[in-house]
């Protein structure tokens, strides 16, 4: 599963930790990534309020920063957009229908969301708009979870 959002620096950052642990938790395998679509300065850390709130909540803050490739569609079964932008665009450098179907917004994983929601772009905001980023990552993983179970239930022998 690759995580894709702006910058690379919070949202999706603190969405792949969250997932990692979660697995482990739940004894599940599957490789964890993330990326940003328009980042500025690539293996750099995370921002450094997007790392407190990881640490403050006993998650890992190291991250380097990924641009996104369209080559990642060969090596992600899932592609999950943290807003709806971030969605749009995916699907539509998607190389064919089956990347595109692909996609979906992490929002969406969340029972109670009905179609989805968005993260917002904590950027800018202060330690509360990164603590509801964590808060919101953390609605949706349950359902990743239950995916991920499915998905492994599906390729048992």
């Amino acid at each position: 599963m690759l995580f894709v959002c702006t910058g690379n620096t919070c949202r999706s950052p603190i969405a792949a930790q969250v997932l990692r642990r979660e697995l482990a938790g739940a004894g599940l395998l599957a490789e964890v990534g993330s990326c940003g679509l328009r980042t500025e300065v690539v293996g750099a850390a995370a921002d450094p309020r997007a790392q407190a709130v990881l640490r403050a909540n006993g998650y890992p803050g190291e991250h380097a920063v990924r641009q996104f490739e369209p080559e990642m569609f060969g090596r992600y079964d899932l592609l999950i957009a943290l807003d709806s932008n971030h969605s749009w665009v995916l699907r539509n450098v998607a190389p064919d229908a089956a990347a595109a179907a692909r996609v979906r917004l992490l929002g969406s994983f969340d029972p109670a969301a009905g179609a989805g929601w968005d993260v917002p772009d904590p950027v800018g905001g202060d330690n509360s708009d990164y603590e509801r980023t964590l808060s919101l990552v953390r609605a949706a993983m349950p359902g990743v979870l239950e995916m991920v179970r499915a998905a492994a239930a599906a390729t048992a022998p």
